[in-house]
């Protein structure tokens, strides 16, 4: 009988987790021919999110729980998650509802053909229109700069990936991992699924400009060396301009020279041009800089300060790849 895994990053969730948890156990009850786990991963939660998992998880052995030490932000903490997963196929299910759990029939369905990514795509949203028109937006221009990476639009992470996948992602060892990116970029064949994005039901969502800012750069930069390119073009189309102009002048000068006066307000102008551009390229490079920084650091993707109903240690190998060991060693 294979396995599922249910991987649900929560982060001041309580509203919601639970009925998180009671519709993926009613759908993978009426399933019926699967074992499954579902794995939730509490990025130190503020309100009463881990009480209500270890109420949960101490009623059903099928639910695990981890709990980070701090908040790790919202790209290590689900990827710390799904590479804890067992199953034979891993689906990432948010905690704010907003992704019916209902697909997940349908993600299996599809995987069951043999198929190694499905993904979900949300085809229309609920959310305010601007944000979706944004999100939308921000999707085509990755997909335009992306180095033959064909990228997905409006897909978020919701998904199902075959036990392959998983293992291809945790060969990226990335600290900092952009995990929609990884799974472009590993360019299985895949299917999609389309549903339409629900309003959130409870709480707030914990995504502001600076999170949004962050995934944006970090999609550009992973999977682009575009924007370098345009920096070191631009600096050549800068110079050429500027000789132009400064060529223009001087002949304007020679040919009128008692009549042409400027004065100093186009130097000022061209000043805080250039100076603009300056400042613009620098945060271009700081930006791919800074995921040097990252990669260089190494860090792990959370620590934990306490998990639940798992019968395996963090840190050993997953249980497949122990028994691969135990059965090489034998045949030697």
């Amino acid at each position: 009988m294979k396995t599922i895994s249910v991987v649900t990053p929560c982060y001041n969730e309580e509203g919601n987790v639970r009925e998180v948890y009671e519709r993926v156990h009613t759908l993978m009850a009426s399933l019926g021919c699967y074992r499954y786990e579902h794995i939730f991963i509490d990025n130190a939660s503020r309100d009463a999110t881990f009480a209500v998992l270890k109420e949960i998880a101490a009623v059903d052995p099928n639910v695990k729980v981890i709990r980070n030490a701090r908040n790790f932000g919202h790209l290590r903490s689900p990827m710390h998650a799904v590479l804890q997963a067992q199953g034979d196929a891993v689906i990432v299910l948010l905690s704010d509802l907003q992704d019916p759990p209902e697909v997940v029939g349908q993600l299996i369905s599809e995987w069951e053909k043999g198929t190694p990514i499905v993904i979900a795509v949300k085809h229309k949203s609920r959310e305010a229109a601007p944000m979706f028109l944004a999100r939308k937006l921000f999707y085509r221009i990755v997909n335009r700069l992306s180095d033959d990476v064909e990228t997905y639009e409006n897909f978020t992470g919701f998904g199902l990936y075959d036990r392959q996948v998983i293992d291809l992602v945790r060969q990226f060892d990335d600290p900092y991992p952009y995990f929609r990116g990884m799974i472009a970029e590993i360019g299985l064949p895949h299917a999609e699924i389309t549903y339409e994005q629900q309003r959130r039901k409870h709480g707030k969502s914990k995504n502001n400009f600076y999170t949004l800012y962050d995934l944006a750069m970090l999609g550009i930069t992973k999977l682009s060396k575009v924007p370098l390119r345009l920096v070191t073009f631009s600096g050549f189309a800068g110079s050429l301009l500027s000789l132009l102009i400064g060529v223009t002048y001087f002949a304007y000068k020679l040919l009128f020279w008692q009549r042409f006066t400027v004065g100093i307000a186009p130097i000022a102008i061209g000043m805080f041009f250039f100076g603009s551009l300056q400042l613009l390229f620098m945060g271009v490079i700081g930006e791919y800089i800074g995921n040097i920084h990252t990669q260089v650091h190494k860090r792990p993707l959370v620590v934990e300060r306490e998990r639940l109903n798992f019968q395996y240690e963090p840190g050993k190998p997953h249980v497949r790849e122990a028994a691969a060991a135990a059965a090489a060693s034998a045949g030697h």
